[in-house]
């Protein structure tokens, strides 16, 4: 089964991987088409740390789907399995609240020091 899981997912991965790495980006004289062409240095920050966060978050969701698949599908049976799988889940869950704070501080930081003043 962990080969079966392990096979799909190198397959995804090798379609996927060729797919986002040979896209084609449009990003227009100023890369306006990621909204940072034209910005100031604390919204460019801002809306890098959100994509990255955000990505993260993605793979956090990935991680508590997987461990909810593994619970369901091999852990009824077995006690050790469920036990991992629940560690997965709790592992991803704290990871998406990591995720979120660190958003949370990052937007707080970067908004503060552009709201500070000399003087």
């Amino acid at each position: 089964m962990r080969k079966r899981i392990l096979a799909s997912l190198l397959v995804v991965i090798g379609i996927g991987l060729p797919t986002m790495i040979l896209a084609q980006v449009n990003i227009g004289q100023y890369g306006t088409t990621f909204g940072v062409g034209t910005a100031d240095l604390a919204s460019t920050v801002i809306k890098i740390v959100q994509w990255v966060l955000g990505f993260l978050g993605l793979i956090a969701v990935i991680m508590i789907m997987y461990g909810g698949f593994m619970l369901l599908t091999v852990g009824g049976g077995n006690a050790e399995r469920a036990a991992s799988s629940k560690k997965i889940i709790v592992a991803a869950v704290i990871g998406l609240v990591i995720i979120l704070l660190a958003w949370a501080i990052v937007t707080f930081v970067v908004r503060t020091a552009g709201n500070v003043t000399s003087g």
